[in-house]
């Protein structure tokens, strides 16, 4: 029987765990606005404060987090398995993590209005 030492054993079962915690925050954000927006006047100002609510504004944010750690670990996937270059691989795996923080920090200007 040969021993085989297995390098970075138990990231897929990370990676498929967070894949699976952030989908189901996002199903539960998109039940609880579709719930929330059928009981709400369609007007701007019963939008407007309905997301001024802090309550809102942090499952808001929450979700959007999600969103974004969601995408990294899928497209960080789609890179390391079809992409195999490994300048260009590098290259996109920082291209994306630049436009990821991006999104997140436009994201806390928009859902807080900094």
């Amino acid at each position: 029987m040969v021993n085989r030492s297995v390098i970075g054993a138990h990231y897929g079962l990370r990676d498929w765990v967070m894949q699976r915690v952030t989908a189901t925050i996002m199903v539960i954000y998109t039940v609880a606005l579709a719930l929330f927006l059928l009981t709400m006047p369609s007007s701007y100002a019963g939008w407007k404060d309905f997301f001024a609510q802090t309550w809102v504004q942090v499952l808001t944010q929450t979700t959007l987090l999600a969103v974004f750690l969601h995408v990294w670990v899928g497209i960080r996937d789609v890179w390391m398995d079809y992409v195999k270059p490994t300048g260009l691989r590098l290259a996109l795996h920082a291209f994306t993590i630049v436009w990821l923080v991006s999104c997140f920090i436009y994201s806390v200007k928009v859902v807080w209005g900094l």
